[in-house]
């Protein structure tokens, strides 16, 4: 059996099951929620570790399979799965849904123009960081991992991942992965300045422009916030979501945003990032 080993350091997230335990006991999973959509940030958590947890949790608990829509990838390049057969974590190896990753490669080789595929080999956040939540509130599910470019065919994507589950008969959940708004020197973004002036904007300007062409369903404009306000460093994964979603005529509706400023202290740092976690809007 092939194992995807970790790839990131051991501070992005805790590497002992107890530790991941103790993290989440306070994000107990909602029995009743009928949610089968999510998206959740990735940076670590420290950072947004409560966030990821609000939009993890929110998931319906009967999945058989839960399929991570990950980015940071150009609108140019191929959506990239994960090919080994399991995906190690703190609570042991998820693994992998081989068949339906057969079944939905297949279909995006059959649709050359839309899609190319490849093997995902990268040492990448967007995917690892959220898996030890994965496993933990879904103990018995299987995983997809899938990796998508900022391109608008990824909300097709969505909606041939929906279908394809459908006809294996696959009751599957889909979480998506970003973060928002990377702002700072750090990012060499700073179109507001330093300080509090930066931080409002961030906060009701940017990112809300983002988050209100989710909510919207709104795919173009959710793409345009990413590319032209830089609001989304994973755009693909939350298209992907959001062609789930509307296959089921559902949108999305935010669950709980801030910033990593808020976890520094009272004085704004010259770099922060923003972070939201949505679910199926009810």
């Amino acid at each position: 059996m092939q194992i995807r080993e970790y790839s990131l350091p051991s501070g992005w997230y805790p590497r002992d099951s107890e530790a991941v335990t103790g993290f989440l006991k306070d994000f107990p999973q909602d029995k009743a929620s009928v949610s089968s959509i999510a998206i959740a940030p990735h940076a670590g958590w420290y950072y947004c570790g409560h966030i990821a947890a609000r939009a993890v949790s929110a998931l319906q608990g009967d999945a058989q399979t839960i399929a991570v829509l990950g980015g940071h990838l150009p609108s140019n390049y191929p959506a990239l799965f994960a090919m080994e057969d399991a995906v190690k974590t703190p609570f042991g190896n998820i693994p992998i849904d081989k068949e339906l990753r057969s079944s939905l490669m297949q279909k995006f080789e059959d649709n050359p123009d839309d899609f190319l595929i490849s093997e995902d080999k990268a040492r990448d956040n967007t995917i690892e960081v959220l898996l030890p939540m994965v496993r933990y509130y879904f103990p018995q599910s299987e995983l997809l991992w899938l990796r998508l470019p900022a391109h608008i065919n990824s909300f097709k994507a969505g909606q041939i991942l929906y279908r394809t589950a459908k006809e294996l008969n696959r009751k599957i959940n889909v979480l998506a992965s970003t973060d928002l708004t990377h702002y700072g020197q750090n990012y060499g973004f700073s179109p507001q300045g330093k300080g509090e002036k930066a931080l409002r904007w961030v906060r009701e300007e940017n990112d809300a422009k983002f988050i209100k062409a989710v909510e919207s369903g709104d795919s173009v404009e959710t793409l345009r916030c990413a590319e032209k306000d830089f609001s989304s460093c994973s755009a693909g994964a939350v298209l992907g979501a959001m062609g789930f979603a509307a296959m089921q005529q559902k949108t999305l509706k935010l669950l709980e945003y801030g910033t990593s400023a808020d976890v520094d202290g009272k004085v704004v740092p010259d770099s922060f990032v923003g972070y939201a976690a949505f679910g199926e809007r009810g």
